[in-house]
């Protein structure tokens, strides 16, 4: 029987994702679309809070694309299943908290599903890059995203040119939230996955709706409809049982507990 590219794990409400896909975690037209009924899965399940990602072993997180697999047949333009490229980019409303644990070279398409978490959290040793340019393709995702992330030029650069950028430099133009030492990065992915889990659900869902609307609004446009609560995340929010024990909790002097209704 062929071993799933894909691995996951439950622990509590944190989903752990998997990348298994010897020798580089390459994703094919498969994988892909596997990734996608994962994270389409994790979406639809309310036991699960949090997603974390990685990659197996601790050289490659993802090279993206696998041109081996593109030269046996397999079409850059096909179909990747729900989500997208990845499961992850173009999965519609995923409201809940992804994190990428980096644990090695993180490039084309690797990046761009990174760059699809809301943490990325990397390895001291992981290098980050776009080589596109020099296979003659665009770097799509990325080049919508990347220069809205981090400096134009900084960008415009690694877009252009393909340049790799170390772990540290990454982290100095904000690709990455945290650097840790290759064997220390899961065990704090873990524990930031877990504080997040015991956090609101509600205001994490009506967060990323929030970000996601306004990135094509003006300030007033995305707070009138925040006010006026014609986002379906706010209006739940604010209709919810969690939102009354955040209250009382504080008043109460005590940790809340939220149940996500």
């Amino acid at each position: 029987m062929t071993q799933s590219p894909v691995k996951t794990e439950r622990r509590g409400a944190v989903l752990e994702v998997t990348l298994d896909r010897p020798k580089a975690n390459a994703i094919d037209l498969e994988t892909s679309r596997i990734m996608g009924e994962v994270f389409r899965d994790f979406r639809d399940d309310p036991a699960l809070r949090v997603a974390l990602l990685t990659g197996a072993g601790d050289k490659f997180f993802c090279p993206g694309w696998d041109l081996k697999a593109a030269a046996d047949g397999d079409a850059v333009d096909g179909d990747y299943g729900v989500g997208g490229f990845g499961g992850l980019q173009e999965l519609r409303g995923l409201n809940k908290p992804v994190i990428a644990a980096v644990n090695g070279i993180c490039c084309g398409g690797g990046l761009e599903l990174a760059l699809s978490a809301d943490i990325i959290l990397a390895a001291d040793h992981a290098s980050f890059a776009l080589p596109e340019i020099r296979s003659g393709t665009v770097a799509d995702a990325a080049s919508v995203k990347l220069p809205k992330r981090i400096p134009y030029h900084i960008a415009m650069e690694m877009l252009l040119t393909g340049r790799w950028l170390e772990a540290e430099e990454a982290a100095r133009w904000g690709i990455v939230n945290h650097l840790y030492p290759g064997d220390r990065l899961m065990a704090e992915a873990r524990a930031m996955a877990d504080q997040l889990a015991s956090g609101p659900p509600l205001v994490y869902a009506a967060i990323k709706e929030i970000v996601r609307d306004a990135e094509a609004l003006r300030f007033q446009d995305a707070m009138n409809r925040i006010t006026k609560r014609q986002l379906a995340t706010v209006d739940t929010l604010y209709a919810s049982e969690d939102q009354l024990e955040g209250a009382r909790a504080f008043a109460e002097k005590r940790d809340p507990v939220w149940k996500g209704k």
